[in-house]
């Protein structure tokens, strides 16, 4: 999401989350209630191409990944962030746009795509279909620190700038100024390492992940999603984080579910820094990384000549290929225009099909909704949670074309070589290459057909075009192309493609292939085998094929399978449409050139988990109402949610005791909550740690620690007061929790509209503290408030609040407007700067940065003195820090005595 800044950064740092009132409560043992693993039921596709869901709900997910995404080859889906974000229904942007979901409020796998047993399904659903689940997963920070108060989580949660209770984060948790971050707290420099991985970005509350605690509450919340099936991670932000850090957290996670093998890592380092620490290529030590300059120069082709796609080996890219996630765009790179997208039409799907043909990276395929506002929400309930997604119309649905799902089997088919060959140019936009003898297409981006003679690299024959249809038991659906001699006469229709492959043959060779097995059914099972290519439904247990009974337990069947392919498959037991059962392990053949083939096995059941009668007894001292509980890692203690804690029962000789069973030979964690009803009274801070015995039985016997008496009192700071545009209202007072007199470190209270502004400050109980609000620029000035200091003195418990007035406030500003009409190029920002001290008194680094949310209109309002003389020019500022002032002379007005004052401007 990092794009925003070079043209959302002005607007969303005023836009982005805020909320005054602390939220207090107690918190799990980890993130929140576990579900049924979900297991893969044969081998996942042996692909890497990813389709990119971008904010599609579970439930369309789950739906592309059955009918799909699956049989198409498909080898991951990547999908938006499931964890609990901020809802914001009023935001300036509109009614909940889409930014809402990379602003967590806690690690709840309850958000706007649906719930966590939804999520569960989902992934359950994808493995039954062959494909991986890729979770955008954002652990660089959580929401941000000036939201509007009262907002809270889709789930309900509460919460304030660096106050989490449910995960549980409280300030200290959080990169603040003068700990790492050497700024005020924003970013200023974006090469300087230190404040892009320790300050906010966008006022994202950033997480300290240079602590331990931290670091593991983030691999709790990936490897709570690794036990749920998901299979890797498009790290969101992730430049923001120190690569150590990551490094780090990675170590913590387990192996994934379905393979048993390290998750896949897709990190997203925004293109643009001159620093080489904070260029992609430093990071591919962590897992792989979005390549940028691939999507743009992609684009710089299909919207010029493909003819210089031959020249794609000497392109300076973003990392090699065994290190890159490729792609044409995603959901920030179209809404600047800086890729291809939806908009561009049979550019962006050729170059969706090059992308998939060409051995640069992983490839990836992007489908998401329309949208004539950039921040404009998904389509979406009155409550912001996400409809299903209908293709057409609102929704793009790229990846369920015959076009690409035909070019998917066509990476496929051609991934072990990674070069191309006989690369030919036949005019600026027709072009064609083949990658060794496995695959060949031919790209035409002009208006009209185009026929040429094209060296393919197959074997002599008939082939499908996959573009324009498929290869059946009985033939092309589409279009047939003859290759003799290595060579093929092709016409491609305008702006279209052909695409052959070795799998794709018009000709292909049938072996009927009998299955006969021996099992043991209960009454109303029926049996069934499930493989990897089609006939055996393509990895899909939905569309797995049923054997009959012969008797005597045993069954049978005759399939049509491909001749000289190797294919694998396991049984597994059906009750109606439900999958009772199934082995564990995969069976592997290849089947012969022709004739026929028999596989005569017997069912294998898979493994019975074996299980710990554990009991748990505990010593603790509860009021009249107040029930124990006990709450773990595992399911069986309920996977870290409080709300599905075990119950224990007071024992006869005094205390309490329950009894679980566990799973064996397991690392379990745990700790003890006190309940009133449903809610949590109080809970033990500190985990409780044992491995369970291989067999047998298992004794914890406990105490129960009371969680430490807080001696900090959350007092509310509330003052009104009359800010200039590039001003933030402070309190400093003379303890160390108020900065000790320091500007520099005073802390800076949240707007919350009509000049009011607040803040919550934990202070120590029973204490006289004396205090003043000041006001700051983003530049460091500061305007302290006029009198004597103001006292307060906290309480010995509860909260406390305080509000005033801030004292000495000159007289009313006046809203100025700048409207700007400025073309720019990817990187570039807009500013004003004048010859006041608001307008950065015509320093260029004091300049006020303008917001392109209506480009290529660029807009900002700064609040001027009364009766001025004004005068001011515009600047554009590229990444590297340049800077380019508008020719001409100075431009001038004169402020009103009352009211606002609008200049409407063209760049000169």
């Amino acid at each position: 999401m990092e794009r925003a800044r070079s043209r959302l950064r002005s607007r969303i740092r005023h836009v982005l989350l805020a909320a005054a009132v602390a939220a207090f409560g107690i918190t799990s043992v980890a993130v929140a209630v576990a579900a049924t693993p979900a297991n893969a039921a044969v081998t996942l596709n042996d692909s890497v191409v990813t389709a990119n869901l971008w904010e599609w709900n579970w439930k369309s997910v789950s739906a592309a990944c059955t009918t799909h995404l699956g049989p198409a080859g498909f080898g991951a889906v990547q999908v938006a962030p499931p964890q609990e974000s901020v809802s914001l229904p009023n935001s300036s942007d509109g009614v909940h746009p889409w930014y809402e979901v990379y602003q967590p409020v806690s690690y709840k796998l309850d958000s706007r795509f649906g719930n966590r047993a939804q999520f569960a399904s989902m992934v359950t659903a994808c493995h039954n279909a062959g494909v991986r689940v890729y979770v955008d997963a954002v652990v660089n920070h959580m929401a941000g620190t000036n939201n509007p108060g009262g907002v809270t989580g889709y789930a309900g949660t509460s919460f304030t700038g660096y106050s989490y209770p449910a995960v549980s984060y409280g300030n200290g948790d959080f990169h603040h100024p003068g700990d790492n971050c050497p700024t005020s707290g924003g970013i200023n420099d974006w090469n300087n390492e230190s404040q892009v991985t320790s300050c906010e970005l966008l006022a994202l509350s950033d997480l300290y992940t240079e602590k331990e605690y931290v670091r593991n509450k983030i691999a709790d919340y990936l490897n709570d999603l690794i036990g749920l099936g998901v299979d890797g991670f498009r790290v969101d932000a992730v430049k923001h984080i120190k690569k150590s850090d990551f490094a780090a957290i990675l170590g913590k996670l387990n192996n994934t579910v379905a393979e048993g093998k390290r998750p896949y890592v897709a990190q997203e380092i925004f293109d643009g820094a001159t620093n080489d620490a904070l260029k992609a290529r430093a990071f591919i030590g962590n897992g792989d990384v979005l390549d940028f300059a691939y999507a743009k120069g992609v684009k710089a082709q299909f919207q010029g000549s493909i003819s210089n796609l031959a020249n794609l080996p000497n392109w300076n890219l973003d990392a090699p290929s065994a290190n890159v996630f490729a792609m044409v765009t995603n959901h920030d790179l179209e809404r600047d225009g800086a890729t291809l997208s939806w908009r561009d039409g049979t550019d962006y799907t050729l170059a969706n099909y090059f992308v998939l043909a060409y051995p640069h990276g992983k490839p990836s395929v992007y489908d998401s909704f329309t949208y004539s506002n950039r921040n404009q929400s998904p389509p979406a309930d009155g409550n912001g949670f996400v409809t299903d997604t209908s293709c057409g119309g609102s929704w793009n649905c790229l990846t369920q074309s015959t076009g690409i799902k035909g070019m998917v089997g066509w990476a496929n088919a051609a991934k072990s070589v990674t070069s191309v060959s006989d690369f030919k140019v036949v005019n600026n936009n027709v072009i064609g290459f083949h990658r060794g003898n496995r695959a060949w297409i031919g790209i035409n981006d002009s208006g009209s057909a185009s026929t040429a003679q094209f060296t393919t690299g197959l074997a002599d024959g008939e082939y499908c075009d996959v573009i324009s249809g498929a290869a059946t038991t009985t033939g092309c659906t589409g279009t047939k192309v003859t290759v003799s001699g290595g060579q093929a006469t092709v016409t491609i229709p305008a702006n279209n493609a052909v695409a052959i492959h070795v799998n794709a043959k018009a000709d292909i060779t049938k072996v009927a292939t009998t299955f006969t097995v021996s099992a043991d059914l209960a009454a109303g099972q029926t049996l069934h085998v499930v493989g990897n290519v089609p006939a055996l439904g393509g990895g899909s247990t939905t569309n797995s094929v049923a054997l009959t009974a012969n008797g005597g337990g045993s069954y049978k069947t005759t399939v049509e399978l491909p001749a000289s392919t190797v294919v694998s498959y396991k049984y597994l037991i059906k009750n109606g449409a439900t999958v009772v059962e199934q082995e564990a392990a995969n069976r592997s053949f290849t089947t012969p050139a022709s004739g026929t083939a028999t596989r005569t096995d017997t069912y294998v059941p898979p493994p019975v988990e074996v299980k710990v009668e554990t009991t748990f007894t505990v010593s603790a001292d509860l009021a009249a109402g107040q029930t124990l509980h006990v709450v773990g890692n595992v399911p069986a203690l309920g996977g870290g949610d409080n709300a599905a804690s075990v119950a224990l029962t007071a024992a006869p000789g005094g205390g309490y005791t329950g009894v679980v069973q566990l799973p064996a030979s397991t690392a379990v964690s745990y700790k003890y909550l006190i309940k009133e009803g449903a809610a949590v009274a109080q809970a033990e801070v500190a985990d409780r740690t044992f491995t369970t015995p291989a067999s047998g039985t298992a004794t914890r016997t406990d105490t129960y620690v009371p969680p430490p008496v807080s001696d900090k009192i959350a007092t509310t700071f509330t003052v009104t007061a009359t800010a200039a545009a590039d001003q933030n209202l402070y309190v400093v007072g003379d303890i160390p929790a108020l900065g000790s007199w320091a500007p520099a470190d005073a802390i800076k209270l949240t707007a919350q509209g009509d000049n009011l502004y607040s803040g919550v400050i934990e202070l120590p109980k029973s204490t006289a503290v004396e205090y003043k609000f000041i006001k700051k620029t983003t530049a460091g000035a500061v305007t302290w408030e006029s009198g004597s200091n103001r006292t307060v003195t906290t309480p010995a418990s509860g909260t406390h609040a305080v509000t005033e007035t801030f004292r000495g406030d000159t007289a009313s500003q006046i809203a100025t407007y700048f409207n700007a009409d400025v073309t720019t190029w990817y990187g570039q920002n807009v500013f004003v700067v004048g010859n006041v001290p608001a307008l950065g008194g015509w320093d260029p680094n004091q300049a006020i940065a303008l917001s392109s949310a209506d480009y290529p209109i660029w807009r900002v309002a700064v609040n001027l003195p009364p009766n001025t003389a004004v005068e001011y020019k515009y600047i554009k500022k590229n990444p590297d820090g340049a800077v380019t002032w508008e020719s001409g002379s100075n431009r001038t007005f004169t402020t009103p005595a009352t009211g606002t004052h609008t200049s409407n401007d063209t760049w000169k």
